[in-house]
């Protein structure tokens, strides 16, 4: 088993930032700089997955990274996607690009090549995940036992689905902003708390489709959130919802009083 190799840190605003790599893909864990206000050290992780075309460090998986580890005092993993960030690119995933940047400059719809090629991208990226996840609970502030959330919209969700449906560990989860046609079937065996966005007037994803997905969970306790606009629009306000939504699930089970920010 791959164990994590930090390769640099810096702290600011009380968030302590740190690169690793596990084999051949990289990493970033925020964590507070001061300990959890019980004095263990720990404190719940919730795993990050970013959006197609974006990488660990993107300034959405920053920023949602910071608001969890501000507000509640969470730790946060992120790692880059199979053919993201600086991790080469195969040749299905050029031609996969390559159809998709077509069919966008033609007007065509988007959807099938995306549904597609993020399920390939997840049955690359969900093992992947599962060692990092490995990794991570051996150190000390994290633990073997510990709370854990999943986090991921777009592409995040593609991976975080399948992820979640095979995941024991990941106790609740925030979805947004795919389609169901490759996802039903794994949120179909999902039954942790869920709460998922959708855009009401998405371009690209219609409104039918994300209905369907949140419908397929199979969760007691699943939120819907929709709003209006755009496929790129969703309100920034979301990210303070997840956060408040983690707090609720996450904190409880070290034993710590829930700290969830107003």
């Amino acid at each position: 088993m791959h164990s994590v190799q930090f390769t640099a840190e810096t702290s600011a605003d009380g968030v302590r930032e740190r690169d690793f790599t596990m084999g051949e893909f990289s990493g970033m864990l925020w964590s507070p700089v001061s300990p959890s206000a019980s004095g263990s050290g720990r404190a719940p992780l919730v795993l990050m997955g970013h959006g197609g075309g974006m990488h660990r460090k993107a300034p959405a998986v920053t920023g949602r990274a910071q608001l969890l580890v501000a507000g509640c005092g969470f730790h946060v993993a992120a790692i880059d996607a199979p053919g993201h960030g600086g991790r080469p690119r195969t040749a299905h995933d050029e031609q996969e690009i390559a159809v998709m940047q077509r069919a966008m400059a033609a007007g065509e719809p988007v959807g099938p090549i995306v549904v597609r090629y993020n399920a390939h991208l997840a049955e690359r990226a969900v093992p992947e995940w599962q060692a990092t996840l490995d990794a991570l609970q051996q150190l000390p502030e994290i633990g073997a036992d510990g709370p854990v959330g999943y986090f991921g919209l777009n592409m995040g969700t593609a991976i975080g689905v399948p992820l979640v449906a095979v995941e024991p560990r990941i106790t609740a989860a925030v979805f947004g902003l795919h389609w169901p046609d490759a996802l039903a079937e794994y949120a179909r065996q999902i039954t942790v708390p869920i709460e998922y966005t959708l855009q009401w007037d998405d371009e690209h994803i219609p409104r039918e489709a994300g209905l369907a997905l949140f419908d397929a969970f199979a969760s007691n306790e699943k939120t819907l959130h929709a709003n209006a606009g755009r496929h790129k629009e969703l309100p920034r306000f979301e990210a303070d919802s997840a956060v408040r939504f983690f707090a609720r699930h996450l904190d409880g089970h070290l034993g710590r009083a829930v700290t969830s920010p107003a």
